[in-house]
């Protein structure tokens, strides 16, 4: 199943890649909308993933030339994390090596999908750091098994040959520019989206992706207590506003400080959790700023569909997001310098940012991305390593581990 068979150079691949969920988080997003882009380019392609907590399929419908393997997996009341994590992986290989099928590429999108098919090629989205035991080793397990590595940044290519001495393809993400655009634009639906969402939360700040370690939530909270001594006089401070957040690690202790503290502060963030896939664009185009404060990120896609809504971008000053949007978003450390760099959006976005992010958007097309990916599976088909010139002695092949 998971070695290749015969293929003609230049003919439709066969291809599985494979998620660990079917909630709204960004490696998944990416995965279904390259599975898209590969199908459309005339592969054939099987997305593979954990149906968690009784899900029958996707947060969105998925296009019908894609075919979706979504395994069962139902919740154990009282599960451990590290439990959790030992079942994905067994429970999503064991369903993976029963279904008989054979694939020219299985492509792995995230550390648990990488242990459970062990043969494959991995993206490696951002590198984490973890303290339960099991993630520990899953982690460090999908980094060093897989026999060839695709990362979305430079930056995070950096990071995995200076940690781990691999080398990585580096293939940037896509964006659904177009659907984040028309939620910005003139058309009436549009319009009126958008003003459903203002009539409810009035003004406000937008981050995305719940509240977690990672994304840098509780800086963010402290900028928001700071923000109406930034703001002109008598300037009321827009809501904290916090989407999506569905994901398979226990942050109850972190979500719960950050709200404690936001209480202390008079913060009262609006909790949406995770919102409808047609309803995204439009809530993000309705935002007076995007902030996306995240101490580790791989690509930034939030942040890309921001800029393709034309939306002004507070970031944090990080490489990764430095090779990604210079020019085109606001940076900022630290929540007083979140602070300052939210209320200059908030009183007067730049144009010129604006129109560099929605440019900026525009070019990172899936279709590109799925031409790049088709290139590398290619030629790790036909021997020849990531780094390699094509006529150099290939170090591994795409059928051993």
């Amino acid at each position: 199943m998971t070695g290749p068979g015969p293929i003609v150079a230049g003919g439709p691949l066969r291809i599985a890649l494979l998620t660990y969920s079917t909630k709204a988080r960004g490696g998944v997003v990416a995965t279904l909308c390259l599975a898209e882009a590969l199908a459309r380019a005339g592969h054939a392609v099987d997305v593979w993933t954990l149906a968690r907590g009784g899900d029958g399929g996707f947060f969105r419908p998925v296009d019908d030339a894609v075919t979706v393997r979504a395994v069962p997996f139902p919740d154990l009341a009282g599960e451990s994390v590290g439990a959790r994590v030992l079942r994905s992986i067994d429970v999503l290989g064991a369903a993976f090596r029963a279904d008989g099928g054979r694939y020219d590429v299985v492509h792995a999108q995230d550390c648990i999908s990488a242990n459970a098919v062990g043969v494959c090629v991995r993206t490696v989205h951002h590198l984490d750091s973890f303290s339960t035991p099991e993630l520990v080793a899953c982690h460090e397990r999908a980094l060093r098994r897989p026999y060839a590595h695709v990362c979305v940044s430079e930056a995070v290519a950096a990071e995995l040959a200076a940690g781990w001495g691999i080398t990585a393809e580096v293939i940037p993400n896509g964006v659904e520019a177009a659907r984040f655009a028309a939620a910005a634009g003139p058309a009436p639906a549009a319009a009126a989206a958008r003003a459903r969402w203002r009539a409810r939360l009035g003004k406000f700040v937008l981050a995305v992706g719940g509240i977690e370690p990672r994304k840098g939530t509780a800086d963010l909270v402290e900028a928001m207590a700071l923000l109406g001594t930034r703001l002109p006089a008598g300037e009321p401070v827009p809501a904290l506003v916090v989407a999506g957040g569905e994901t398979l690690f226990d942050y109850r202790y972190y979500r719960a400080r950050v709200l404690a503290r936001a209480a202390e502060l008079g913060v009262e963030p609006v909790l949406l959790g995770p919102v409808a896939h047609e309803d995204l664009p439009s809530l993000v185009a309705a935002a007076g700023v995007f902030a996306f404060p995240s101490v580790r990120e791989g690509f930034g896609l939030a942040a890309m569909e921001a800029l393709a809504a034309r939306v002004p971008v507070v970031a944090r000053d990080l490489p990764v997001l430095r090779e990604v949007f210079t020019g085109a978003v606001r940076f900022a450390d630290g929540p007083s310098g979140l602070a300052g760099a939210l209320a200059t959006a908030l009183a007067a976005p730049d144009e010129a940012r604006l129109v560099a992010g929605a440019a900026l958007a525009a070019r990172h097309s899936w279709d590109a991305a799925a031409l790049a990916h088709a290139a590398l599976y290619r030629r790790l088909l036909a021997g020849h390593p990531i780094g390699a010139a094509p006529d150099a002695e290939p170090t591994y092949s795409a059928v051993q581990p």
